[in-house]
């Protein structure tokens, strides 16, 4: 059996499940599934919670779950999670873990859930990625790279989700939506925020899109081998729908760009990138669009500036929810100056 992850935690009082029923609708819908179960929660404050379960044979599995309480109707929705992690697993070569139910029944738990396989391995959440050798890196970089191409090569309409989201105009209609979000959470007047809910719906490169997108793709959301430098798993697909794939190669690529300030430990802006190990951001992107049969990566500075300026909206929400005391993580007030930050940082590209 494999040793346990350090990140679990007894069940949190919020979270306590049927651990009789949870093991009874396992024992009729998980092949391989034997005997009692155990259950511990992962740390961290994702938005639906996940734990950890072993069962009588000590195989493990991962379930997520929706959070209780009163919810947004489009927000927290396990289903689509597990539909599209059953669609890489049955139909790709993209790494996620192999799916094994969808249980929609709330008599069994409580709420919608869903289980997939536990792959051991390191979750890299410092992207400084402490510990591993310079050449380690970069072959983990190639591999983050050769997954997000392997995501937008992906066929959705033959793998069956056509209909996982709007087809054309993702661009538009995200900084529409992210112009809107952040509107409603102000805080303060950001001056290179008003300039880029200007300038950016009026300058959307030529050349619309769609492909599978994941939404929050970055070294922290993917699982790497526990000893080879490649990525074995692909997690945290909550925020994935169909989309521009530059729009994830943007925000994948927010971390060039950031330097201290930018969170707990900062990107690699100002790095001696040769001497750390990973590729420069020119050659990051010249390997993507080998994989995915571009010329270049056109429009750079826009797909980058419109990540900066969907993340910055995102902060301001999070530090709105921290100060008027409804945020989920204690460091949420944190937040505020980083969505000017990110702001200023977006406008710079652009806005000469």
């Amino acid at each position: 059996m494999s040793e346990l992850p350090e990140n679990l935690t007894p069940v949190r009082p919020a979270h306590v499940l049927d651990e009789e029923r949870l093991a009874g609708y396992m024992k009729a819908h998980v092949d391989g599934f034997h005997g009692t179960i155990r259950v511990l929660q992962f740390e961290g404050g994702q938005s639906n919670p996940t734990f950890h379960v072993t069962d009588g044979a000590g195989r493990m599995y991962v379930l997520r779950k929706k959070p209780p309480g009163k919810l947004l109707p489009s927000a927290h929705q396990v289903d689509r999670e597990y539909r599209v992690i059953k669609a890489l697993a049955d139909h790709t070569n993209v790494p996620v873990p192999k799916p094994y139910a969808l249980c929609r029944d709330q008599s069994v738990i409580g709420t919608d859930f869903y289980l997939m396989e536990f792959l051991p391995g390191r979750i890299l959440g410092d992207p400084k990625m402490p510990g591993i050798s310079p050449t380690d890196r970069g072959k983990i970089f190639d591999s983050l790279n050769d997954v997000l191409a392997r995501i937008h090569n992906v066929d959705y309409r033959a793998v069956g989700l056509g209909d996982f989201g709007r087809e054309g105009q993702y661009i538009e209609r995200q900084i529409n939506r992210w112009s809107s979000q952040y509107d409603l959470s102000r805080t303060e007047h950001i001056e290179s925020m008003e300039a880029l809910k200007v300038w950016l719906p009026a300058n959307i490169p030529p050349g619309d899109e769609t492909r599978i997108n994941h939404g929050d793709y970055r070294l922290g959301n993917t699982i790497v081998h526990p000893t080879e430098p490649r990525i074995i798993a692909v997690l945290d697909w909550e925020l994935s729908t169909l989309g521009h794939p530059l729009a994830d190669l943007g925000y994948n690529c927010m971390m060039y760009h950031f330097g201290e300030g930018f969170g707990a430990s900062g990107g690699y802006a100002g790095m001696d990138l040769k001497e750390f190990g990973i590729p420069t951001e020119e050659e990051y992107l010249a390997a993507y669009a080998r994989r995915t049969g571009r010329a270049k990566v056109p429009s750079w500075s826009f797909y980058l500036a419109f990540s900066l300026f969907r993340l910055a909206a995102i902060v301001q929400g999070v530090y709105k929810r921290g100060l008027d005391g409804n945020a989920s993580s204690e460091t949420a007030t944190k937040y505020g100056n980083r969505a000017r930050a990110m702001a200023d940082l977006a406008w710079s590209m652009v806005g000469k």
